[in-house]
């Protein structure tokens, strides 16, 4: 992966720990020095230097910021692809399925091994290279059918047409007579991060959510998404009576910087996205090290606009939702973000022994107001980014776990699964109260005809009281 752009800015560096401390650098290289020789000439246990050489770094780097770290080179591997959004792996999008507690396929990507093997929504994982999925999380269900291109991976499958959901959690949906196995070869795979409402039968995304107003959803900041919502925006720009648009930044953990640059540029003719800056002089000032500004042209602009955010929308995903509310582009709606404003570089290490991620700088909104959460903050404190006036909703466990099974649905192309059948159909208003929330501001907006200015907040009351 090309490591520039990296929101975390990539830089390079020689600093070579082992390098530092084997030779004669001051007086912390050689107490360094030091301790390392008594170790390896009087421990009872040996222990090989690369181990006591990553540990040093890593409690170094712990008395830092909780966004600094020490990233071996397996975690460095796995910090490239995730931001590259590209992946050794067969080509599917899991989630759980409740009854069975087995990770359920939303869908094959189109062209993938998984699709090839003839996988499709519905199936249930039963079991990956012999181990039942039962006794992974979701999470580690992914590591597994990820790995190195061009090496096998066995996956027990369990149609959706078996309809095994009824049977005891005890049971062993793999001795089902219907289930198969199938040897995937994993190759690369493209991560999708903007996404629409429903997925059509062919895997390409429909992106009118209710008549005249698009839904587009981006899961995280990486190197292909400004060029994937650019390409979204297009189609939707083709919409017939296109009136609004609604991006859901909701679960949005955040990434590259310069994406979300790339992101708010899109949707501004002019303004400041977001500016930088470094650390404090001896005399105590900061200085701004950058200011990001719009350039000329932007996407559906008589279209109303809102941003949906939560508790896990981070970091980039901040920027996004301050910049667009701070330009009187978009109404935020939802619940208060994360609160991360700072900036991790990435210094790779000599050698390949891996890299510091290491906080340089802090990103400023340019309306008032600080979005970093500092230790000891609390929920009085100014941090994040808040909702606009009468559209803040707090999620309850019911509603989020009814808005999880909705989106489920309808992230289905074929609704074999019973609750695409079910429930991929209903609307909004009775599943996303947050998105029901939005699409209200939107009827009253368009009818004002504000033509993409920022919209008046109303309808408190009824957003509210909503039930999400």
């Amino acid at each position: 992966m090309p490591l520039r752009n990296i929101l975390f800015l990539f830089a390079c560096s020689a600093v070579s720990l082992a390098a530092w401390a084997a030779g004669d650098r001051g007086e912390h290289g050689r107490r360094f020095g030091e301790v390392l020789a008594i170790i390896d000439r009087s421990a009872l246990e040996p222990v090989a230097a690369d181990r006591l050489l990553d540990a040093a770094v890593e409690a170094v780097v712990a008395e830092l910021d909780e966004h600094s770290a020490f990233l071996p080179p397996d975690a460095q591997a796995d910090l490239e692809a995730q931001l590259d959004q590209r992946f050794g792996g067969v080509g599917l999008q899991l989630s759980i399925d409740e009854p069975s507690g087995l990770p359920l396929v939303v869908v094959p990507l189109p062209g993938s091994p998984a699709a090839r093997a003839g996988l499709g929504p519905g199936d249930l994982i039963v079991a990956i290279d012999g181990v039942p999925a039962r006794q992974a999380d979701l999470r580690d269900a992914v590591q597994r059918l990820r790995g190195s291109q061009g090496t096998p991976v066995t996956v027990r499958v369990l149609p959706a047409s078996a309809e095994p959901r009824s049977l005891d959690p005890a049971s062993a949906p793999g001795a089902d007579p219907a289930a198969r196995d199938v040897v995937l070869l994993r190759e690369a795979v493209k991560v999708e991060s903007v996404l629409g409402d429903r997925r059509r039968a062919d895997g390409t995304w429909d992106w009118e959510v209710v008549p005249g107003v698009a839904l587009v959803r981006i899961t995280s900041f990486g190197e292909h998404t400004a060029a994937d919502l650019a390409a979204a925006l297009a189609a939707i720009e083709r919409l017939p009576g296109l009136r609004g648009l609604v991006l859901d930044l909701r679960g949005n953990p955040g990434g590259l910087l310069s994406a979300a640059v790339e992101v708010c540029d899109q949707f501004l003719d002019e303004g400041v996205i977001v500016s930088t800056r470094g650390r404090r002089s001896a005399a105590g000032a900061a200085a701004v090290l950058d200011v990001r500004r719009a350039s000329r042209g932007a996407a559906v602009p008589g279209a109303a606009m809102a941003v949906l955010i939560d508790g896990l929308s981070a970091s980039a995903a901040e920027i996004v939702a301050a910049c667009l509310q701070d330009n009187r582009r978009a109404t935020i709606v939802g619940s208060r973000s994360f609160g991360k404003a700072t900036v991790q570089t990435l210094l790779p290490l000599a050698d390949d022994r891996g890299m510091l991620k290491l906080t340089t700088s802090e990103y400023l909104r340019t309306g008032s107001g600080t979005i970093h959460r500092r230790a000891g903050d609390d929920d009085s404190r100014a941090w994040g980014v808040r909702p606009d006036p009468g559209f803040e909703i707090a999620p309850t466990a019911e509603s989020l776990a009814r808005a999880r099974r909705w989106r489920q649905a309808r992230d289905m192309p074929s609704g074999r699964h019973p609750a695409a059948r079910a429930g991929a159909a209903s609307a909004p208003a009775e599943s996303d109260a947050v998105l029901a929330a939005a699409l209200r501001m939107m009827s009253a907006a368009t009818d004002a005809d504000l033509g993409g200015e920022k919209k008046t907040p109303g309808h408190a009351d009824e957003a509210a009281g909503a039930g999400l």
